[in-house]
């Protein structure tokens, strides 16, 4: 797989647009939500980033719950970060195959394909 079908399936297609945009946007309600907070607790308010890349960022926490190694922020938000082009990739390979996948029929009802 060349560079240019591997970024046309991770960012480049209606479904990872939507997701990664919701991680995005996640993210940026979490920064801002202890800026914006008079007591300054944040709570439970970086979980949601996790739960949206939940199935991936669950495997790639594994190695860290197991080393017992304290994250820090950057290495956190870079955690969700892979964990949501992973699956923004697998989202897009199934928008690909799905769009690919009904076979086209031309004026005469043959096959286009």
């Amino acid at each position: 797989m060349d560079r240019r079908a591997l970024v046309r399936l991770t960012v480049a297609n209606p479904a990872s647009a939507v997701y990664l945009t919701a991680v995005g946007a996640s993210i940026a309600v979490c920064v801002a939500t202890p800026l914006l907070n008079e007591t300054g607790d944040a709570g439970l308010v970086w979980v949601w980033p996790a739960f949206f890349t939940a199935p991936t960022s669950l495997v790639l926490a594994r190695p860290l719950a197991a080393t017992g190694t304290d994250v820090h922020m950057a290495g956190y938000v870079g955690w969700i970060a892979v964990s949501a082009l992973v699956q923004s990739f697998a989202l897009g390979s199934l928008y690909s195959y799905l769009r690919r996948g009904r076979p086209r029929r031309g004026a005469r009802g043959m096959r286009t394909q």
